[in-house]
Formats: structure tokens, C-alpha cells, sequence
């Protein structure tokens, strides 16, 4: 196997492993997040520790200017475009469980609509606060602005 494929495929393991102890973890301690999400946060964990130790070591391997490795890069870019056939599964156990959709429509319609409104409202909150930030911790390191 070439040396790239290997290290995609090392990546894509990786991958695995983390969604695998991301269930573990939930499952362990009963915390309700899915698995999936604690095992995205353990890679995210991994790789801002793998930056710290690695970055100016002289490592061979291509890196992103964002820190991710670019075997890891194509990896996560190959499932990035294959996402919406992650959505058929979902499909399906809709149209299998319509008449429950039929029964409960008014209140799925509001949780929907008004969690829709408040993700919409705490981003644009976010997009004002976050550069604010930004700005003062330049402004009290004397970096520009």
C-alpha cells in the first residue's frame, strides 16, 4: 500500500476510534450527547494537542494552514460529500413512522420553527460578540486591528 493510502486510511481509523469512544464514554457515564458529537470533540481534543507537541518539529507529514493533517483533510472531505446519503436512513424512519408525524404535527411544527429561530437568533449574537472579542484582545496585546 503507497504511503498516502496508508496514511488516509490511518485517518479514517482514527476517525472510527474516536466516534467508537465517543459511545463508550456516553454510554459510560450516561451523558446525554450523542456519541458521535463526544467522539468529534475527543479528534478536535487530539489534534489541538498532536499542534501543540508537533508544530516545529520538522515532521515530514503535509499539514493544512489550520493545523489538519491533509491525509486526515481528503479523509474528512471524501465523507464531507457523501454526507447526504447519511440523510436516507432518516428519510426512511420518517415516511415508516408517518402517522406519528400525522398525530403531532402542531407541536413538531413549533419545536422545529422555534428552535430553527433561536439557532438563527444565538448565531447572529455570536457573529457580533466573537469579532468584538477578537478586537479587544488585540487591542490589550498592541497586535494590529
Amino acid at each position: 500500500m503507497a504511503g498516502r493510502d496508508a496514511g488516509m486510511l490511518n485517518y479514517l481509523t482514527l476517525i472510527f476510534v474516536c466516534q467508537l469512544a465517543g459511545e463508550l464514554a456516553v454510554t459510560a457515564t450516561g451523558v446525554p450527547l450523542p456519541g458521535p458529537v463526544a467522539g468529534m470533540v475527543l479528534l478536535f481534543l487530539f489534534l489541538v494537542i498532536r499542534n501543540r507537541f508537533v508544530a516545529g518539529t520538522g515532521g515530514d507529514e503535509a499539514q493544512a494552514a489550520d493545523g489538519v493533517p491533509a491525509d486526515l483533510a481528503r479523509v474528512a472531505d471524501g465523507l464531507l460529500s457523501h454526507l447526504s446519503l447519511l440523510f436516507v436512513p432518516a428519510g426512511v424512519g420518517i415516511m415508516a413512522h408517518f402517522s406519528l408525524l400525522k398525530e403531532d404535527w402542531l407541536p413538531l411544527s413549533v419545536a422545529i420553527a422555534g428552535s430553527s429561530a433561536l439557532t438563527i437568533a444565538v448565531t447572529a449574537w455570536l457573529m457580533t460578540v466573537i469579532p468584538r472579542g477578537i478586537a479587544e484582545n488585540r487591542q490589550e496585546k498592541g497586535g494590529p486591528q
